[in-house]
């Protein structure tokens, strides 16, 4: 689309960084599904941008010192179609989206409820030294803990277009050495697949892409 892309990052606070690594599947969807859901809700909001938007996002696991640092990169359009349906609406500043400081309340708020969630099901695992999570009373102080953190929600100006979204997106993934996650948002749910590096006679290549 003929219109400015903002890069949005949405990240774990570290003390949620093992915890992830002990339980991917279950923290990286929950991430998925809680930035999803901030970036929805606050744009929706006529206080804010009043419209429905879309958007790419792509899993890094580890950042670019080898260090484990879960975070979401999301590639969002300057405006979104309006609550209505009927016309489009764009962003209020040209190098403005949405305030970080929201987006970052909300993000808190809508990933430790869910997390919450996960733990009184039974579908979080603790292991070595975060065993003594398991027991409620703990885990409950290690919320409470993370609910008085900022967490970290950073926002750059606009892309130039949508070539240059295609060419972060592209070298984003194929640089990316422990693999990258790339989802779709499709009506309430959220789908993403992995691809995996595996290397032949010295040469590194990608697998097929299978659900994670």
């Amino acid at each position: 689309m003929p219109v400015p892309y903002f890069h949005v990052v949405f990240t774990l606070p570290q003390r949620l960084a093992a915890l992830a690594l002990q339980n991917k599947r279950a923290m990286y969807d929950l991430l998925f599904r809680a930035t999803a859901q901030t970036l929805q809700e606050i744009a929706s909001d006529p206080q804010h941008l009043g419209a429905q938007i879309g958007f790419f996002c792509i899993l890094h696991s580890w950042g670019q010192t080898l260090t484990l640092h879960p975070h979401l990169h999301c590639v969002v359009p300057g405006g979104g179609i309006s609550l209505d349906g009927h016309r489009w609406v764009s962003s209020r500043r040209p190098l403005f989206l949405l305030p970080v400081h929201v987006l970052s309340a909300r993000f808190r708020k809508i990933y430790l409820r869910c997390l919450e969630q996960l733990y009184a099901s039974g579908k979080l695992q603790f292991w070595g030294e975060l065993q003594q999570l398991s027991e409620r009373k703990n885990f409950r102080r290690f919320v409470a803990a993370l609910r008085n953190k900022k967490w970290v929600v950073y926002a750059k100006p606009p892309f130039g277009g949508p070539e240059k979204v295609l060419d972060y997106l592209a070298g984003s993934a194929r640089h990316w050495r422990g693999g990258a996650a790339i989802c779709a948002r499709r009506s309430s749910s959220v789908e993403y697949t992995l691809s995996e590096p595996y290397t032949r006679s010295g040469v590194t290549n990608w697998s097929v892409e299978r659900p994670l």
